[in-house]
């Protein structure tokens, strides 16, 4: 079997599983956020709940319209925030102790490897990168789960990603999953699951792992996971709370197929309008003027993204034409950001350093943009609207990428800063 296949057959009771089968499985982690969770407990209580099935299991993170924004936002957190006391959820972040759920959740160590989570937020998939299984459900499958500790599932099949060759300097994990997503289309990967493999995915960090794992879902995956090895083992020494079992794919398992790529050869990428899977090399974008640059996000707001970002800030500034918005996001990453002086850095370059929100990605709040702007953004989607006016555009890229652009005030390669 394949990774994703053990550790679903591990969490179902049956001897084995294979592609197209129905299972219904424990779950090891539910996900809740202050848009999603309001749905789900209204469906909770339809279906009779009056106890979750474990208060250690259910992660309720509120992020995305925090600090909140209207009165319609604050709502929503209220009752989130009250069904967390009723239920005394052991994992509940808001306020000061909250921050962008994809980035919390692996910090605090509530995701190991082997785990099978759901969130009811589409990038739960990011935890694929610490060799768990995640995937993202609806509202309704939410609540099932909150109830019960059980979801079915489709156990899909496993599309394997090769990687060979050393990456270019400014190259990251952001632009290998462009790549890819440009390569194959967002719906190259639909109900697959994306094994990452090869020499150049044995180098890759945590952050380059979590990135590439969190946009899976925009090739169409369920799932994407790279097999642990001594990189996760390290990242999750101090911060693991409980054990993990370590999975990984047998030599003889069936895969649906297997994608080969020269790492040595991808440029930094730049997503345009408005799809991930428009992609081209950022020399090829390089006439194209922004009004916003937005650095953050559960996709590269970690502390290695900030970090990229400010090695190209150091020493400069933004272009007055452009707003830069940069967002650490969790207290922890702030914290790490200013005890190193990248926020130093990012004043010094006149940035807007907000506090962990996923509020920009959306299009929910703190970087909206008007009729005709552009951003480019370190976030995962550019869709019409998505973080907007119907009529703005999104390009995505790396931080560094970002960073330059915002500087030179179009979409700019760092190799173009002297």
């Amino acid at each position: 079997m394949t990774i994703t296949e053990k550790i679903l057959c591990n969490h179902s009771g049956l001897p084995e599983v294979h592609p197209g089968m129905l299972i219904r499985a424990k779950i090891d982690i539910a996900l809740g956020n202050d848009i999603t969770a309001p749905i789900a407990i209204a469906e909770f209580r339809k279906a009779g709940g009056t106890k979750v099935f474990d208060r250690t299991k259910v992660v309720l993170v509120l992020d995305h319209f925090t600090p909140a924004k209207d009165i319609g936002s604050a709502e929503q957190c209220r009752i989130s925030r009250e069904f967390a006391r009723q239920h005394d959820i052991t994992h509940f972040y808001e306020g000061g102790r909250a921050g962008v759920e994809h980035v919390l959740l692996p910090e605090e160590g509530l995701v190991v490897p082997g785990d099978l989570i759901v969130g009811a937020d589409s990038h739960t998939c990011t935890y694929g990168a610490l060799g768990a299984f995640a995937t993202g459900v609806g509202s309704t499958d939410l609540a099932a789960a909150m109830l019960t500790g059980e979801l079915w599932f489709r156990v899909p099949e496993t599309i394997r990603v090769l990687y060979h060759g050393s990456l270019r300097k400014w190259v990251s994990g952001k632009d290998l999953i462009l790549d890819l997503i440009g390569r194959i289309g967002t719906d190259g990967a639909r109900y697959t699951a994306l094994e990452f493999a090869g020499e150049t995915i044995a180098l890759l960090s945590m952050a380059d792992r979590f990135t590439m794992a969190n946009m899976v879902v925009e090739a169409g995956a369920k799932n994407g996971i790279f097999p642990p090895d001594h990189v996760t083992e390290e990242y999750m020494a101090h911060r693991a709370r409980r054990p993990w079992t370590v999975s990984a794919s047998d030599c003889d398992t069936h895969y649906a197929f297997t994608i080969e790529i020269d790492a040595g050869g991808i440029e930094p990428q730049v997503a345009f309008p408005h799809q991930p899977s428009n992609v081209r090399p950022v020399r090829d974008a390089r006439n194209i003027s922004i009004d916003q640059a937005y650095i953050g996000s559960c996709t590269n707001g970690r502390i290695e993204d900030l970090r990229s970002a400010a090695e190209i800030l150091k020493g400069r500034r933004a272009n007055p034409n452009v707003r830069l918005i940069i967002v650490p996001t969790t207290p922890s990453v702030y914290r790490e950001a200013l005890k190193e002086g990248l926020i130093d850095i990012f004043l010094g370059a006149d940035a807007i350093i907000g506090p962990p929100t996923c509020g920009a990605c959306l299009g929910g709040h703190m970087g909206i943009l008007a009729d005709g702007e552009r951003v480019i953004a370190t976030t995962n989607r550019n869709f019409i609207g998505r973080m907007g006016h119907p009529k703005s555009e999104v390009y995505l890229s790396n931080p560094a990428v970002a960073a330059a652009s915002a500087v030179v005030g179009r979409i700019a390669g760092p190799d173009e800063l002297r």
